[in-house]
């Protein structure tokens, strides 16, 4: 059973607002949800870039349950509290970027970005919850912050629709006003296809010294076949390639091992689908000195202590008829609810606290400690979805 609870509803992108003209603070919107369109508020023509976002949560009418999210469903605030005359001034980074390079030179979007909120010249922002409560939100250029920019695949993507998380999405939530996550990764994406597809050209205009640049490949460049290819080819070369460009940056390259998909052996034990490829990250990792977060083994063991049967939990597994127009059956053991992109991405964060990134002096001081031997209870976890689905997969598998 797919565990959510709703109580907005909306036709996104029906409303562009104009942020409200005040004085030396261009970029403010009182009582948003007064003027917003279920929820959803678009601040129009925005540069690319981070800015650090200021809303105060709360009502002098009611109590309030609020979830703030931002541009494909990236989560910030997973349920802030107010009672009634209370009032709570929460802060967070957001990436910006449209798909412009230079004069003439643009990222080669797939069809399946189009018309979606990640590739814009709008920042958009969706308040959800129980009874989502917003005094007022303010956005400030920011550049003062750590960029993290995330490089990988359908595992990582910001999706835009239910019921499909990639855990870069989630990342967010677990980080400080310190630190902004953006997002490239794309479904069906490779080490190559990144690179020729511009996105890591596009990123790097954004990029300064002591950012972090994470790297997940693995799930895609395995079907890649043909003269050159393979893990200790053209995957290595092309890493190899994200490396001299972070380096020139001044910025941290991180290796992310690929997560495992959701096989198992008779005797309930994970069984490795990705060849060699997590073996050439780890040997190219030693090589070159660069961090490396061993999802591939994290995520063995966050399923393995699920089970055969309830990690389901954590895939897009649902019956006919759970969504609109929905005839088939979803079973995906590679893709990620929002329950299974919670714990991937408290997997990383793990993962970032046993090699020790200096990154962890910036995560959150309310975020508890995780442990992928320990999964959360599935019946315990409560999600606010956006009211529209997909129901095609995504590419990739």
């Amino acid at each position: 059973m797919y565990k959510a609870t709703i109580s907005i509803l909306l036709t996104i992108c029906s409303v562009f607002l104009f942020s409200c003209k005040e004085e030396n603070n261009p970029y403010k919107i009182n009582n948003p949800l007064s003027i917003a369109d279920n929820g959803f508020i678009f601040f129009k023509n925005v540069p690319d870039g981070n800015y650090r976002v200021h809303v105060r949560v709360g009502s002098d009418q009611k109590e309030g349950h609020t979830v703030i999210r931002g541009e494909s469903r990236r989560m910030f605030f997973d349920g802030i509290v107010t009672a009634k005359g209370e009032f709570k001034d929460v802060y967070f980074n957001i990436n910006k970027r449209d798909t412009i390079i230079s004069e003439g030179r643009v990222v080669r979007i797939k069809k399946r970005e189009q018309n979606k909120l990640n590739w814009d010249s709008h920042l958009s922002f969706e308040f959800n919850g129980e009874a989502p409560q917003v005094d007022f939100i303010e956005i400030t250029p920011v550049d003062d912050v750590v960029t993290v920019f995330l490089c990988a695949n359908s595992t990582v993507v910001d999706q835009d629709y239910e019921p499909w998380i990639g855990w870069g999405q989630i990342a967010p939530l677990f980080f400080n006003d310190k630190v902004s996550i953006a997002n490239y990764a794309e479904s069906g994406e490779t080490v190559s296809g990144f690179i020729a597809r511009r996105r890591l050209e596009k990123l790097l205009t954004q990029m300064k010294a002591g950012d972090y640049i994470f790297m997940e490949f693995g799930h895609n460049d395995q079907k890649e076949k043909g003269e050159g290819k393979g893990p200790y080819q053209n995957f290595t070369e092309g890493l190899k390639h994200f490396l001299i460009k972070a380096r020139e940056k001044g910025a941290n390259p991180v290796f992310i091992t690929p997560t495992q998909r959701r096989s198992f052996n008779k005797e309930g034990e994970i069984v490795d689908t990705h060849g060699d490829y997590p073996d050439a990250m780890r040997k190219l990792a030693k090589e070159e000195g660069i961090p490396l977060i061993d999802l591939h083994s994290y995520t063995r063991t966050l399923y393995e202590a699920m089970g055969v049967e309830k990690s389901i939990n954590a895939f897009v597994h649902y019956p006919a008829n759970t969504f609109p127009n929905q005839t088939k059956e979803l079973k995906d053991n590679t893709h990620f609810n929002p329950y299974g992109g919670y714990q991937i991405a408290q997997s990383v964060i793990y993962g970032i606290k046993q090699v020790q990134l200096p990154l962890a002096k910036f995560l959150r001081e309310d975020i508890k400690d995780f442990n992928p031997a320990q999964p959360d209870d599935f019946e315990s976890f409560k999600w606010y979805p956006t009211p529209f689905t997909e129901i095609e997969k995504p590419d990739g598998n």
